[in-house]
């Protein structure tokens, strides 16, 4: 019976791929007689942005003086990827390399969740996430760096091995590299190494991903003049209009706040008095929210397969939350690592999952759809926004409280967390235990 299930849900997690990524691709293609969304065009940034960088790194430098480039150096790989299919354009062809990346993730998803003790719920939350998000899912090259990121987790908990590791679970070695290159496509995907079992799996995770980082690092260094100039960039953003902290100048402007809204560094932001103050404060929540994290970190009893993804998906919720940005895209990263934690049936995550979904679809209504309105700040821009980040909120407190209660306050002594598939870690029974019975007693 539950072979039958499982081939169920797998044909009809399959069927809904297929029909909704074929409803993107003809949104993103403009194709004329199929529905068009409401609000600015979401292509623009591959069209425009993403193919002035492409002209600028094809003459072998970083674009130096765009501000606009606020992202590691090895993004340059994503931006010169559509030269792979050089027969198609720019843009046609990051649409179809975007699809493509979105299919490696539902198939080692869905491949995953077929497996003894595993779940098919992951490739569902991929799909409908995804989904949900509309259009900007294949605008963007934040579908590349959470495949990435997908893989690194699915290798973490043994979703991803090798033919002769048949019964063993778990490669750090694998996990690392794929978390040191995310992290050179877009910071975020280092967070993934915050759940890894304590003693040799995690050292060899941790020096893989240093070892894969710096490695990347000078390839794109060798490459050209310009690599880190996004630090300086990204340093200076402020507050986005779609950020947490931005709902306070929402309000504030029906009650005479003398702001603006511009664009300013690649995304519109609110410029005027006090915005300085609310920046610092949300760079201060982040810092707090790291502060527990590792608390967390240092109390937690038993690191299992599941901490391995809860961790990281409460993380990146901490991080997305209290961001002085949250673009429509970042809702990407959180549905990935969503769906990498329901494929463990062991996971704790699945109501902040819920909630990552619903925001996801209010973000499909408050961009590109209702944009103007958030630019406005009428009541209908706020009250989107409201419910788009309460959700998040809502989501990582929740999210935050089950894992310390799963892994700290209700850790139960002797579990055991995912074996070590390349013969080169310990795996976690043998370092959690006895951390468990010094802490149990």
């Amino acid at each position: 019976m539950a072979g039958a299930h499982t081939a169920r849900s797998t044909v009809g997690v399959g069927a809904l791929w297929a029909l909704t990524r074929a409803a993107l691709l003809l949104l993103v293609f403009k194709v004329p007689w199929f529905w068009h969304l409401p609000g600015p065009d979401v292509t623009s940034d591959v069209s425009v942005i993403y193919h002035g960088w492409y002209e600028v790194l094809k003459t072998g430098t970083y674009p130096l003086t765009d501000v606009t480039w606020q992202y590691p150096p090895a993004a340059a790989f994503a931006i010169l990827s559509p030269a792979l299919l050089p027969f198609l354009g720019y843009a046609s062809a990051f649409y179809v390399l975007a699809c493509v990346c979105d299919a490696a993730g539902f198939a080692l998803l869905l491949r995953a969740g077929t497996r003894p003790g595993r779940s098919t719920r992951g490739a569902w939350v991929w799909t409908a996430g995804i989904a949900l998000l509309g259009p900007t899912a294949y605008a963007r090259y934040d579908v590349m760096v959470t495949a990435v990121a997908v893989a690194a987790l699915l290798a973490g908990i043994g979703g991803v091995r090798r033919r002769r590791a048949a019964g063993a679970a778990g490669r750090p070695r694998l996990m690392g590299g794929l978390a040191g290159l995310g992290a050179l496509l877009k910071v975020w995907p280092v967070l993934l190494l915050l759940g890894t079992p304590r003693g040799r799996w995690t050292r060899l995770s941790w020096a893989s991903a240093v070892m894969a980082g710096a490695a990347v690092v000078l390839v794109c260094a060798l490459y050209g003049p310009g690599a880190f100039a996004f630090l300086t960039f990204q340093r200076d953003r402020g507050t986005e209009v779609e950020s947490l902290g931005s709902l306070v100048f929402h309000v504030a402007r029906h009650f005479g706040w003398q702001g603006q809204v511009l664009l300013n560094y690649g995304s519109v932001e609110f410029m005027g008095p006090y915005v300085s103050a609310v920046s610092d404060a949300a760079l201060g929540l982040t810092v707090l929210g790291f502060g527990w994290l590792l608390w967390w970190r240092v109390r937690a009893r038993v690191l299992t397969a599941a901490t391995l993804c809860d961790a990281a998906f409460v993380a990146v919720l901490v991080f997305t939350t209290t961001s002085r940005v949250i673009s429509p895209q970042y809702m990407l990263w959180l549905v990935g690592l969503a769906a990498v934690c329901l494929v463990v049936r062991e996971s704790a995550m699945a109501p902040p999952a819920v909630l990552v979904l619903l925001a996801t679809g209010v973000t499909l209504l408050e961009f590109p759809g209702g944009f103007g309105h958030v630019v406005a700040s009428d009541a209908q821009g706020i009250a989107l926004l409201a419910v788009r980040n309460g959700l998040l909120v809502a989501a990582t407190v929740t999210g935050a409280r089950r894992l310390w209660r799963r892994t700290v306050t209700g850790a139960v002594p002797g579990a055991a967390g995912p074996a070590d598939g390349d013969g080169d870690g310990d795996g976690v029974s043998r370092d959690a235990a006895p951390d468990t019975r010094a802490t149990a007693g």
